[in-house]
Order: C-alpha cells, then structure tokens, then sequence
C-alpha cells in the first residue's frame, strides 16, 4: 500500500462540496493511520479484552459504506461481506486467513461505489433502500448519509489514532 495522500476539506465550499470534501478527508485519515504497518501489526488488537484492531475496522468501514450506500440510497439489496448472522459483529473477528490486501482492496471498492451511487442524488434526495431497524421507519436522505458517514469516521478514526500510537508510537491527526 502507498502512503495515501490526504487533503483538507475547503474552508469556504458550498454544503455539497464541503461534505464530500470531509468524507474523504475522514476516509483517507483512516488509510493513513494504517499506512507503513506490517498484516501483523494491522491485526493487532488496541488492548484486552477489546478485538479491536486497524484491520478490524477498514473491514467494518467497508461494511458501512456498502450498507449506507448501496443498501440504504440504492436499495441494491448488497449482503454483508464480513458479518453474518452467527457473528454480527465478523467485520470485527478477521480470521487466519483474512489478508489486508482484501480488506483494503474492498473497502477501496466500496468506497468508489459509494462515490458513484451518491454522484447523480442531491442533497435532499431519499434512499430508495430499506429503512434501518433501530429508527422509526423514516427515509434518509443523502445529506444525513454524508453526515452520518463523515460521524462514523470520525469516531472510528480516534479509535485507529489510539490503536496506531499503542503499535509504534505513531501519532497525528
């Protein structure tokens, strides 16, 4: 993996731009926390009795983006990759054989779904998917998406700045 390249988010965009400029500034800080590690170190858990782990949570991320995106504003009906019903919480338990280079190559493929799925709605338009269990039914438009995404990296992303400092030392914003 190359050291991805983060950019932030312009200071005087309008809604649309400014939300999509702080998506991707929160999904390339997480690439950035997990860049220069080994599958080892990436596996590693933050601390007992926690699972959680950098690999864990690019797995998790890919989950999200594919629920938010292509389930719930395109209704594309898309099954879990990592979870399932005798573990709901798979995108956390990598396996043996789970490698990295999945992991990041289907969040990375996730993620330029999502792109492509959210290029031709507004703002105001609704998700054409299924609504989520835990709220009252209401649709979502793509504005509480963006914002819902760019709430769900930034706290994941505070998780992996504390997992990647526990690894080497490393810190950062």
């Amino acid at each position: 993996m190359t050291t991805p390249e983060r950019s932030e988010p312009s200071t005087v965009a309008g809604e649309r731009e400014m939300l999509d400029g702080w998506l991707e500034y929160h999904r390339e800080t997480l690439a950035l926390k997990c860049s220069g590690l080994d599958g080892k170190q990436l596996r590693e858990a933050s601390v007992t009795p926690s699972e959680l782990s950098l690999l864990g949570l690019v797995r998790h991320m890919a989950e999200v983006e594919r629920g938010w995106f292509r389930n719930v504003l395109a209704d594309e009906q898309a099954p879990p990759i990592y979870y399932s019903d005798d573990d709901p919480d798979g995108d956390f338990h990598p396996g043996e054989d789970d490698t990295w280079d999945e992991a990041y190559a289907t969040w990375r493929t996730e993620i330029a779904h999502a792109r492509e799925l959210a290029a031709p709605h507004g703002l105001d338009d609704l998700g054409a998917g299924p609504r989520r269990e835990r709220t009252t039914g209401e649709p979502y438009n793509l504005r509480w998406i963006y914002t819902h995404m760019i709430e769900e990296y930034a706290r994941h992303n505070g998780h992996a700045d504390l997992i990647r400092e526990r690894i080497d030392g490393a810190t950062g914003d």
